[in-house]
């Protein structure tokens, strides 16, 4: 049986396009791009152009608005940063309460170990800005603004233009982390007031350990990582050519296939969801239904636990995830979901250009059965599947379903 993969969120299949773009520079043009020989100029003709086709994938108006990062994590953390170097005078920071880790744990840092005051604004039930709690956010005191362009488990996508502009209005920078979103949505960066943007290669059928952060022309930026000149001096370290290469033809690919998440993908999405909802009772779709990404659906099925369905469908070869997290033995309700005042059992299925009907026909057979099944589950005393439940629930099913397999 063939796997299906809908945990595109997470991470994404390396295009082979992408994948033969970038053998070229392990092995014969493998020079360092900052070397002045034939070797090293060739690897730096090549960092350009993959530097061009990020440029015109985000809408950026200058090639060198783009420093090359380790990721996502990196970007959001150099932004940040910088801007409270650059702002040294202003201590506030304002980010939603669905933010990424890499924003959430760093700003946490920052109010423990330095004088920073952190604003986090709330979301509604659809996980939707509190536009009157981000006003009221907005002083002289705040350095930087980052808000996530999508959000990750939901899909829902933030109102960037207004938000930036807001924060222009009281001299603050103003940083999305917009992993998510780039190639699934359209972006001209140069029509808008984003200052700065974070993008990893891994999300967009790109390698891993490569991703960029975009800084407008004319923000001054303070690099976090020192040593040498790379990067115009904003981050330095000898420049991961192949993943850069690899990120390039990422962009290129992820900006022909645009239509094809805007439509196909979205149908399949969309057709996902609605089997789901008609064909199990109280399965609720989560995230603006106004505003989401075309590839996301986030599905909530009380009373049960989401872990317990992800493993479920793990053994029917189909990826998934949860908006919990499994730590040290118990179900940890996911921040976002928390935020959102959702149920801890919403299960996360994102798509890509690589599924189609036949993925979406294989859930839509098992997850009725599943469901149900752990619904079944007693419970004693409690009006939720506990963890408890959910393992012995995953015991039996492995029994029923070796049972099944017997000649």
């Amino acid at each position: 049986m063939r796997p299906v993969y809908l945990d595109n969120n997470a991470t994404t299949r390396a295009d082979p396009e992408v994948v033969q773009a970038m053998l070229p520079f392990f092995r014969d043009n493998f020079g360092n791009p900052s070397s002045t020989h034939d070797l090293g100029a060739a690897a730096d003709v090549a960092a350009s152009r993959a530097r061009l086709q990020l440029q015109t994938l985000i809408g950026a108006e200058l090639d060198h608005e783009i420093i090359f990062t380790s990721g996502g994590t990196e970007s959001d953390n150099a932004a940040i940063l910088s801007a409270l170097d650059v702002l040294h005078d202003r201590t506030d920071i304002v980010i939603s309460a669905v933010e990424h880790p890499a924003v959430l744990t760093l700003c946490a840092h920052l109010e423990k170990t330095q004088a920073v005051t952190v604003h986090k604004i709330p979301v509604d039930r659809h996980g939707r800005l509190d536009l009157d709690a981000y006003r009221a956010a907005l002083t002289p005191r705040v350095a930087i603004v980052s808000i996530m362009w999508a959000n990750n488990e939901t899909g829902t996508i933030f109102p960037l233009g207004k938000l930036a502009e807001l924060a222009k209005e009281v001299g603050a920078f103003f940083h999305t982390d917009a992993v998510q979103a780039v190639g699934k949505t359209p972006m001209d960066l140069k029509s808008t007031a984003i200052d700065m943007l974070s993008l990893s290669g891994h999300k967009l059928h790109g390698p891993k350990g490569i991703g960029a952060l975009y800084v407008r022309r004319d923000v001054p930026f303070s690099s976090l990582i020192k040593g040498g000149r790379q990067e115009r001096d904003r981050r330095a370290g000898t420049e991961n050519t192949p993943g850069i290469v690899g990120l390039g033809m990422a962009a290129e690919l992820a900006l022909k296939s645009m239509n094809d998440v805007a439509t196909r993908v979205k149908s399949l999405r969309d057709r996902l969801e609605n089997g789901i909802v008609q064909a199990i009772q109280n399965a609720t779709v989560t995230g603006d239904p106004l505003a989401r990404l075309p590839n996301t659906a986030n599905i909530a099925f009380d009373p049960i636990e989401a872990e317990a369905i992800v493993h479920l469908l793990n053994r029917e070869g189909i990826a998934c995830s949860s908006g919990s997290a499994c730590t040290c033995g118990s179900l940890k309700q996911s921040h976002v979901l928390s935020a959102m005042k959702v149920a801890h059992s919403a299960v996360r299925f994102s798509l890509s250009r690589d599924n189609g009907e036949a993925d979406v026909d294989r859930v839509l057979e098992v997850m009725p059965a599943i469901v149900q099944k752990l619904r079944d589950c007693p419970s004693p005393g409690a009006d939720r599947v506990s963890a408890e439940d959910v393992q012995r629930n995953l015991a039996s099913a492995a029994a029923e379903q070796a049972a099944a397999h017997e000649p």
